[in-house]
C-alpha cells in the first residue's frame, strides 16, 4: 500500500535511519543539521533506540564507533565544522573496518562560515578528509525522497562492507520539503555478517574471498583485537611491509571488488547531448530544470547526476560521453571548484570542461546554467 507523506530532507534522512535498523545516535546540534537529531530524539525510543546528545562532534562520533563494535547500526549527523573535527574517528572506522553513517548537512565554510546558507565546498573533505588512503563510500541525494531512500542504502552499503558511508547533501535538500513515498514499512534491510564457526584461531581480519571479514560480536566468544594502528589478520599491530601493505591493500579492493554494488547515478537527456552537464544535489535540480528550456531552444543539453559521488562512477560518465558524443562538459557546483578537478582527470582531453561556481550562500539557479551553457555552446 502506498503511504506518501511530506517530510523535509534531514527528516528524511532520520526516518531512513530508523527504517534501516538504526538504533543508536550520537549528535551535537550544528545549523542545518540539527533536524536529523531532533528527529532522531523523538523516534529512536519508539523503536527501543538511544540517543544522545554528546558534549562535542569528536565524542560523537567516539560514541558511534563504540556502538557500532557492539554490535548496532549507529549513525550520527552534522554539518562543516563537526564533520572537520570527526575526521579522526571516521579514519579509525575505515582503518578498523567499523561500519557507520555519517550525514553531512553541507554549509559555507570555511571556518563558521555561512551557518544558514547552503554550499557544496565538502565535496573532497568527504572523499579525503582524514588523512592517509582510507575506503570511504559518499552518497549524495539530490531529492527528499533520495534522502530517505540513500539512508537506507548507506546503512546497508556500510553493513555490508564494513565501511563508513557518508550522506552527504546541500542545506536547500536538508531544509526541502517534499511528498515521499517510503514505500513498505518494516522490511528486511541488510545486517553485518557476524562471526561463526570455531572460536580457536579465529582471524577478526581474515583475507576472505568477498574482502570483508566476519565481524565478532561482543560476547558471543571471538577473540579480537581493535587498532586505529595498521594491523595484520590477527587484528594486533605490525609494521611488516608485506602484510601491512595486505592490509591496506585489502580495505581500498573491497570497495573495487563490489563497485556495482555501491555505484549509482543518473542521466536526463544524455543520448544524444552535445553540452552534458554534471551536477549533484540542488545543482543538479537546477540542472534539470535548465536542460528543459536548452532544448526547447534547440541546444542539446543534457545531465548527467553522480548519486554515489564516491568512488565516482567514471566509468558510467566516460560511457554517456562516449555514447552522446559531447562536445563539451559543464559542472555547476557551489565552491570554487572540486567536482571538476575529478571530471577533468576522468575525461583527460577528451572534451573541453568548464566550471560555474557560486561561493556567495545563494543556490546555482537554472538561469545561471543556462547562460554559461549559451557561452559555451558550439
Amino acid at each position: 500500500m502506498t503511504r506518501t507523506m511530506n517530510m523535509q530532507g534531514n527528516q528524511a534522512c532520520a526516518l531512513g535511519a530508523i527504517e534501516a535498523g538504526c538504533r543508536f545516535f550520537a549528535g551535537y546540534p550544528i545549523t542545518p543539521s540539527s533536524e536529523v537529531a531532533e528527529q532522531m530524539a523523538a523516534q529512536l525510543p519508539k523503536v527501543g533506540g538511544t540517543f544522545i546528545q554528546m558534549e562535542d562532534e569528536i565524542a560523537s562520533m567516539g560514541a558511534v564507533i563504540g556502538a557500532s563494535m557492539g554490535g548496532l547500526k549507529a549513525m550520527t549527523a552534522t554539518s562543516g565544522p563537526g564533520f572537520s573535527l570527526k575526521q579522526e574517528n571516521i579514519g579509525y572506522a575505515s582503518g578498523a573496518e567499523i561500519p557507520c553513517v555519517i550525514v553531512n548537512v553541507m554549509r559555507g565554510g570555511p571556518s563558521t562560515g555561512m551557518p544558514t546558507r547552503p554550499s557544496q565546498g565538502d565535496i573532497m573533505q568527504s572523499r579525503w578528509g582524514t588523512h592517509g588512503d582510507h575506503p570511504i563510500i559518499v552518497l549524495a541525494p539530490a531529492s527528499v525522497a533520495e534522502a530517505y531512500h540513500e539512508t537506507i542504502r548507506a546503512f546497508d552499503l556500510s553493513e555490508r562492507l564494513r565501511v563508513p558511508v557518508i550522506v552527504l547533501i546541500d542545506e536547500v535538500i536538508g531544509h526541502l520539503v517534499e511528498t515521499v513515498d517510503p514505500g513498505e514499512a518494516g522490511q528486511e534491510h541488510v545486517a553485518r555478517t557476524f562471526a561463526s564457526g570455531p572460536a580457536e584461531g579465529f582471524k577478526p581480519y581474515a583475507i576472505t574471498d568477498d574482502l570483508v571479514p566476519p565481524f565478532p560480536r561482543p560476547g558471543d566468544g571471538y577473540r579480537s583485537h581493535t587498532t586505529g594502528l595498521t594491523h595484520s589478520e590477527t587484528g594486533f599491530p605490525t609494521q611488516n611491509p608485506a602484510l601491512a601493505a595486505a592490509a591496506l591493500n585489502r580495505i581500498t579492493d573491497k570497495l573495487v571488488l563490489h563497485n556495482d554494488l555501491i555505484e549509482r547515478w543518473r542521466v536526463r537527456e544524455a543520448d544524444d547531448a552535445d553540452i552534458l552537464i554534471a551536477a549533484i544535489g540542488i545543482s543538479a535540480r537546477a540542472a534539470e530544470a535548465a536542460v528543459t528550456k536548452l532544448r526547447a531552444e534547440g541546444i542539446m543539453a543534457g545531465l548527467f547526476r553522480p548519486v554515489t559521488l564516491w568512488p565516482f562512477p567514471e566509468g558510467a560518465l566516460l560511457g554517456v560521453i562516449d555514447k552522446a558524443g559531447a562536445k563539451a562538459l559543464l559542472v555547476p557546483e557551489m565552491n570554487q571548484g572540486q567536482m571538476i578537478r575529478e571530471v577533468e582527470r576522468l575525461v583527460a582531453g577528451r572534451l573541453p570542461v568548464h566550471g560555474l561556481n557560486r561561493i556567495d550562500g545563494e543556490a546555482i539557479t537554472p538561469a545561471d546554467i543556462i547562460a554559461r551553457v549559451r557561452e559555451i555552446a558550439p
